[in-house]
């Protein structure tokens, strides 16, 4: 595992297979289906989603500009032959994403503009998507 300096907020959570296509997951603090609402490809986008919420929520409000409303709409294509055991040479996850940030907010174009940069600059899941983050799977049989 990565090092677990004070300066890093650590997360974990736990997921329960129900059926092929169904997980519960427990964060600790809350506990979500899915594939019961959503399937898994979709939280990924939600949590882009969500990140952008909550990191333009704060690049605001350190920038003193109030957010009236703010719409995201993320989008982005998935490959599934490698999922699904086909040859390919696509890779098996999103191809790409594109963002929209829908914003009405009492700042001017330059203000908006500097905010988003913002947005980008300080959101962890974007900068996840955008930059490679090692992960290690091990396996535990019981």
């Amino acid at each position: 595992m990565a090092d677990q300096s004070d300066a890093v907020s650590w997360y974990t959570l736990e997921g329960i297979r129900i059926s092929p296509k169904r997980m519960t997951v427990d964060t600790g603090d809350a506990e979500f289906e899915i594939g019961r609402d959503v399937n898994p490809v979709e939280y990924m986008l939600g949590s882009v989603a969500g990140c952008l919420n909550s990191t333009g929520t704060m690049v605001a409000r350190d920038m003193d500009i109030d957010i009236d409303s703010l719409t995201v709409t993320v989008e982005g294509g998935v490959d599934y032959a490698a999922y699904k055991g086909e040859e390919t040479d696509a890779r098996p996850g999103f191809q790409g994403l594109e963002v929209d940030l829908e914003v009405e907010a009492d700042a001017t174009d330059a203000e908006l503009e500097a905010w988003v940069e913002g947005v980008k600059s300080r959101c962890p899941i974007t900068d996840n998507v955008e930059n490679e983050t090692g992960i290690d799977v091990s396996l535990t049989s019981i």
